[in-house]
């Protein structure tokens, strides 16, 4: 392993081989079995003799930090690394970031270790994947090294553009060609690229309260000037969108987190809001591929007349989250500096995966795909739907849905601390959920849960409720005494 060695203006070149050589294991670059360059090779390399070499590896040896055995080489020793770690530890450093950093922490239910029970939002059975199907297709696009070895346009790949025009066309009545579609790294960065060609510092953008927490906190980053909206049953209150707004983001198909549909009288009312006021709509469609009953509405871009809403959808649901792919679809006016945009961000989203999912749309597996998931949804759908109201009567107050991989459900006799206290005594049994408050964004959130139901096998659901309701039955009784 060639290791770096800078000596460069310095004189004492045994000691700072030494000193070098001992920082890249202190700090894990040099992992413990990890063998050093021998000691001919590195004279050569940096031009010095080899005793000057030779010298700073028995110093290494002395102090424990490698071994060496005859006719082998020279390895780093097996307790180097913390040892070496302890002797490099920087100090804190001069630097600080901007002040709205430390309002923003990392979500902790994304990060932790999967619990037994997991009804944590957004995570999508990872078993419904079609491995076998996607190495195949994977495998065929690295062989096409004409298009994955070489700088792409920031749109993203054109088959995938197009595959991707037609299926929001025929799936959810969206008005697109391929020339409107953007392909980026999952829904983050489609409302990071757009925050920055609509908005600037100081500037407004209007968010449901409740709602998804990321993009609010993208928001903030940007300095733009985040307004909480009421939402009730019907989707968000277009009469309480404060003034001077540029731009409203919304989750119309499966409001996040309640879990409602906004109406049609609703969208209308919110697309002549935007009209009179000059303002864009972000449309997140997140994941209403899967959809159980009743007639589906529409998107909401399909309504738009004046080219005022923006279509976000993501794969992240509907395929894996670790895939990263999301796409935007632009009126005309925005494509080429929605592009810019992400050509400055990151150049392209990586087009191996893009060629895979390209083929995957138009071979029919990716409908396919949707058809099992939603089969496997739909079961665990109904199952908690009917276990809530039929076990949780005495504390639940189950929300209308029939879309998506989440259900959420008020607790009008609780507290939001109530409710803290039953997650904490629901994730002691190895039940995770995630309570309504954490989705607020101003200071009265409501009381509430919410159930994914991606992520935990259909044969568990009933076990898992269990132990829930038994949660809450024990936060009654102590409430009462």
């Amino acid at each position: 392993m060639d290791v770096h060695v800078n000596l460069v203006g310095r004189k004492d070149l045994s000691g700072e081989i030494y000193r070098q050589l001992r920082r890249a294991i202190g700090d894990g670059r040099l992992r413990p079995g990890d063998v050093l360059p021998p000691t001919r090779h590195l004279a050569r390399r940096l031009s010095v003799s080899r005793m000057t070499v030779t010298v700073a590896y028995d110093r290494l040896a002395a102090e424990g930090f490698v071994t060496s055995r005859v006719g082998a080489g020279t390895f780093v020793s097996e307790h180097a690394a913390r040892r070496g770690a302890a002797m490099n530890r920087p100090g804190d450093g001069v630097l600080r970031a901007r002040q709205v950093w430390e309002s923003i922490s990392f979500p902790a239910t994304v990060f932790i270790r999967p619990p037994r029970y997991d009804f944590r939002t957004g995570l999508p059975d990872v078993r419904l994947f079609p491995h076998r199907t996607w190495r195949r297709l994977v495998g065929r696009s690295l062989r096409d090294t004409g298009r994955v070895g070489v700088y792409q346009h920031p749109a993203g790949c054109p088959g995938l553009r197009a595959a991707i025009a037609r299926h929001v066309g025929v799936s959810r009545g969206v008005t697109a060609t391929s020339d409107d579609v953007t392909i980026t790294n999952g829904t983050q960065q489609a409302l990071d690229v757009l925050a920055r060609v609509l908005l600037g510092p100081g500037d407004r953008i209007a968010v449901e309260d409740p709602g998804y927490g990321a993009p609010r906190r993208l928001f903030q980053s940007l300095g733009l000037q985040v307004m909480g909206v009421p939402v009730d049953r019907d989707g968000i209150v277009v009469n309480a969108i404060p003034r001077r707004v540029r731009a409203v983001y919304v989750t119309p198909s499966h409001q996040y987190p309640l879990g409602v549909c906004m109406t049609l009288a609703r969208r209308q009312a919110l697309l002549t809001w935007a009209e009179r006021n000059n303002a864009a709509i972000i449309e997140d469609d997140y994941d209403s591929e899967f959809r159980f009953g009743g007639r589906p509405l529409e998107a909401l871009q399909s309504l738009d007349t004046s080219g005022r809403v923006i279509y976000v959808g993501s794969f992240s649901k509907t395929m894996l989250p670790t895939l990263r792919l999301g796409f935007i679809v632009t009126p005309p006016s925005l494509s080429s500096a929605v592009q810019k945009a992400k050509y400055v961000s990151d150049w392209h989203t990586p087009t191996l995966v893009q060629a895979a999912l390209a083929r995957f749309i138009d071979e029919g597996g990716y409908a396919r795909h949707i058809r099992r998931a939603s089969t496997a949804y739909r079961a665990r759908h109904e199952m908690i739907a009917a276990t809530l109201t039929r076990d949780f009567a005495n504390h639940l107050e189950l929300l209308p849905s029939s879309t998506g991989l989440h259900l959420t459900a008020l607790v009008p006799r609780f507290t939001s601390e109530q409710i803290l206290a039953v997650h904490a005594r629901a994730a002691d049994r190895g039940v995770v959920f995630q309570p309504l408050s954490m989705f607020a964004v101003g200071d009265t959130p409501l009381a509430g849960v919410v159930l994914g139901y991606g992520a935990i096998a259909t044969d568990d659901i009933e076990e898992a409720l269990h132990l829930l309701r038994s949660c809450f039955s024990a936060q009654a009784s102590r409430r009462r005494a």
